[in-house]
């Protein structure tokens, strides 16, 4: 496909652009719908690739059409070679796709890649439409996600109504730190456009109707609450010294308790009180995005992906219980990651840190860890933090970044691409967030070449 984006372009002449791929994706599948063709549906494992597949399956439902879908972890050149023996006429990549040019290139139906991830530098086949940020010169770590791209591909077929599940996404690769940025304004335009979304001041601690109060603080990721987040005994402790209510939910508080606790968690992080996304019609768990993302993440991280499809599709009722059930063992399971990095630390190279992990319940969650880890400034946020898990005779590897280290020249989805690749692994991402999969025995010699990429880049 012809990219876009020309020198000198403004920020609307990309948005426009960007969008118009998005316009030329939508009517090749609008196309594939009349004709009566199953729609391939390939999206990734998080609550991005999830709401992603959402975004399209709900669109190709409401307009008739049918659709077949998997969710994968990572898009493997062995999981293409299997896609490529079905007898589809469209296939659709949605939150992955854009470092696999080659390989889709054998593909011979058509396809549409939905992605917000670095691309090859493969051109790609004129019976591919690829909608990507990075094409038309935005950023993709933070102006759109996954789900944007999926969302900018029905956009055009009236679904305004879907721009919320598209945010969710966006939330899930956590784009909104103090606010939208990029396409996602323009995305959450139509959310308001179309009545589906609302926002609101409020405190921005989870589960504010459903779980003690003092938990609702601990299990607070986004924004993080230095020496809170991830440690239930220090936030109990907060509440009692306040001499608060600690044991029920802060929905069930007076009106003098809830100001008393804002105006101290203000203390630890202003951010912790301002704009809150919600769904009016939507289920009270689901109706605060980040709540909805954050279900759906721990879903993806139990490898429940029928249970996260079912809700993206608007089922509810037992099938939502039983994935909060999953989110409470997945905050569980956060808590025991948080105390072994405040126990333990990590490991300190020259221009990285890293974590390593081999027990069953770390492994699923250490990118998570290494994010946060730095947020809540459990870990240094001066370095990179790299986290590696062992799965059986590979490792797989969670970069994350901060912003500022990123303004220094960091882009850890170029720096896991090159180091991997040297070792006959995959790996890529974005500048501030990246993974990789790497053989097992690689493992001191790749950390040391990322340490070796990262202090290049920090210094050129």
């Amino acid at each position: 496909m012809v990219n876009y984006l020309k020198d000198g372009d403004t920020i609307l002449q990309k948005q426009h652009s960007l969008l118009n791929r998005g316009v030329e994706a939508c009517n090749m599948l609008k196309k594939h719908i009349e004709n009566g063709n199953i729609i391939r549906l390939i999206s990734h494992n998080d609550a991005d690739g999830i709401s992603s597949a959402g975004v399209i399956a709900n669109a190709i439902v409401e307009e008739g059409g049918q659709f077949h879908t998997t969710i994968v972890p990572r898009l493997k050149a062995e999981t293409i070679r299997e896609v490529s023996r079905e007898k589809y006429e469209l296939y659709i990549f949605s939150d992955m796709g854009s470092a696999c040019i080659k390989q889709l290139n054998s593909l011979k139906a058509d396809v549409i890649i939905a992605d917000h991830h670095q691309p090859s530098d493969v051109e790609a086949n004129s019976n591919i439409v690829h909608v990507n940020p990075h094409l038309f010169g935005i950023d993709g770590s933070k102006d759109i996600s996954g789900a944007g791209s999926s969302y900018l591909v029905v956009r055009n077929m009236d679904k305004k109504h879907l721009a919320y599940l598209a945010l969710v996404g966006a939330f899930g690769d956590m784009q909104c730190p103090n606010g939208f940025t990029g396409v996602n304004e323009l995305i959450l335009k139509d959310a308001i456009d179309s009545k589906t979304l609302e926002i609101h001041e409020d405190l921005k601690i989870v589960s504010k109707s459903s779980e003690p109060v003092f938990k609702s603080i601990a299990y607070t990721l986004n924004p993080p609450l230095p020496g809170l987040t991830g440690s239930l005994e220090n936030s109990q402790e907060l509440l009692e010294v306040m001499g608060v209510s600690y044991g029920i939910p802060f929905s069930d508080l007076d009106d003098e308790e809830k100001d008393v606790i804002k105006d101290e968690l203000e203390k630890v992080n202003p951010d912790i009180f301002g704009d809150v996304y919600s769904v009016p019609k939507e289920t009270p768990a689901l109706r605060d995005l980040e709540e909805y993302s954050a279900i759906l993440d721990a879903c993806g991280k139990n490898k429940e992906y029928a249970l996260a499809l079912s809700i993206v599709l608007g089922n509810r009722g037992n099938v939502l219980d039983k994935a909060l059930k999953f989110q409470k063992t997945y905050r569980d399971e956060l808590t025991k990651g948080f105390d072994w990095i405040n126990r333990e630390g990590a490991v300190q190279l020259n221009s990285i840190q890293y974590l390593y992990s081999e027990d069953k319940v770390l492994k699923s969650i250490i990118g998570t860890l290494a994010g946060v880890g730095m947020s809540a400034k459990i870990l240094s946020d001066d370095k990179p933090v790299i986290g590696l898990s062992r799965l059986h005779k590979d490792i797989k590897v969670s970069a994350r970044a901060t912003r500022p280290l990123v303004e220094l020249g960091v882009d850890l989805g170029k720096a896991l691409n090159d180091a991997s690749s040297n070792f006959g692994g995959q790996g890529g991402g974005h500048d501030i967030a990246a993974g990789a999969m790497i053989p097992y025995e690689a493992k001191d010699q790749f950390l040391h070449l990322v340490d070796e990429i990262i202090e290049y880049q920090m210094n050129n």
